[in-house]
């Protein structure tokens, strides 16, 4: 890899990965992915051979916004298609990836030694602002995933 790739970047520091900003676009990403879509496929290697004990993925998507935040807690959150008027092959679509209790409790407990008043929601589906790239970033869907609220009046 090049020192110019993201993952490369970090070898010095084994311990800290770097975090990505992916604007899905519209819901059909999942199915035209253009240029992108192989891109974060790579991408997704590279962090895997980079971080081979990588435990887990922690997600902020824009559409699952709450007054509180909130971290998904379910050991298997179901694929939501929350979206409407699109072709029936997209709603066939799922990402079928694991949820990871453990990660979540951790990460709640950062949020709250933070200051942040977290809550924990068992029941929270992966919505479309995370499964459609994480479908290219982990097309496998075997690394555990927690996905977080974007707080409601959360700034950059």
């Amino acid at each position: 890899m090049s020192t110019s790739d993201p993952v490369a970047s970090h070898a010095a520091s084994p311990t800290v990965v770097p975090a990505l900003y992916v604007s899905h676009g519209a819901p059909l990403f999942a199915v035209d992915a253009g240029e992108t879509g192989p891109a974060l496929t790579r991408w997704g290697q590279g962090l895997r051979a980079q971080f081979p004990a990588l435990r887990g993925v922690v997600i902020m998507s824009p559409h699952w916004m709450a007054r509180t935040p909130q971290v998904m807690t379910g050991p298997q959150p179901a694929t939501w298609h929350d979206f409407g008027g699109f072709p029936p092959a997209l709603y066939q679509l799922q990402y079928p990836a694991p949820g990871a209790p453990a990660l979540a409790q951790e990460v709640l407990a950062l949020l709250q030694a933070a200051g942040v008043a977290a809550q924990g929601d068992a029941g929270r589906p992966f919505d479309h602002g995370a499964w459609v790239p994480l479908m290219h970033l982990f097309p496998e869907a075997d690394l555990p995933v927690v996905q977080v609220a974007l707080p409601v009046g959360a700034g950059p």
